[in-house]
């Protein structure tokens, strides 16, 4: 027996929601480099002998 194959019909805009966004990637990468230097920033000053 064959499988009946079905058109999947899909707006565009639909189809493209899970294309990677590279804005999310760069965000993602500031955002813990940012969180890097802050918790740095904190143990030299803080915690430094």
């Amino acid at each position: 027996m064959h499988a009946r194959e079905q058109k999947i019909a899909e707006r565009s805009t639909e189809a493209h929601q899970a294309a990677p966004r590279g804005g999310v990637l760069v965000m993602l990468l500031l955002s813990l480099a940012l969180a890097a230097v802050i918790m740095v920033a904190i143990w030299t000053f803080f915690f430094h002998p």
